[in-house]
């Protein structure tokens, strides 16, 4: 089962983070939490993405402009790597000699 939290736990967990820095991370969607009764529910994803908040934020000193430049790349980024693994899995059924093959078409560009 996957574990939710709500605001006031985000913001016991995520101890660098404000409620209003919450709010208005949410207000801008660079997280999407699930609405709920009361406030909205937290996922782990959810967490995570809110401590780079505060990491890219709070050490990096960008503000809300750059931040709006900086986490759809991120997320590109992510999205990236997903696809790249999946590609590798991929390959990895493959036969061996197709493999070679595919390999050193990729060294050679």
């Amino acid at each position: 089962m996957t574990e939710r939290y709500s605001e006031s736990d985000v913001i016991t967990m995520v101890t660098r983070l404000t409620r209003r820095e919450l709010v208005r991370y949410v207000e801008v969607e660079f997280v999407r939490p699930q609405p709920a009764e009361e406030g909205y529910v937290f996922s782990a994803v959810d967490i995570a993405r809110l401590e780079l908040l505060c990491d890219l934020s709070q050490d990096l000193e960008l503000d809300e402009n750059a931040l709006q430049v900086v986490i759809p790349l991120l997320d590109q980024l992510h999205t990236v790597r997903q696809d790249l693994a999946r590609m590798a899995r991929a390959l990895d059924k493959l036969p061996a000699e197709l493999r070679s093959r595919i390999g050193e078409e990729m060294k050679n560009g």
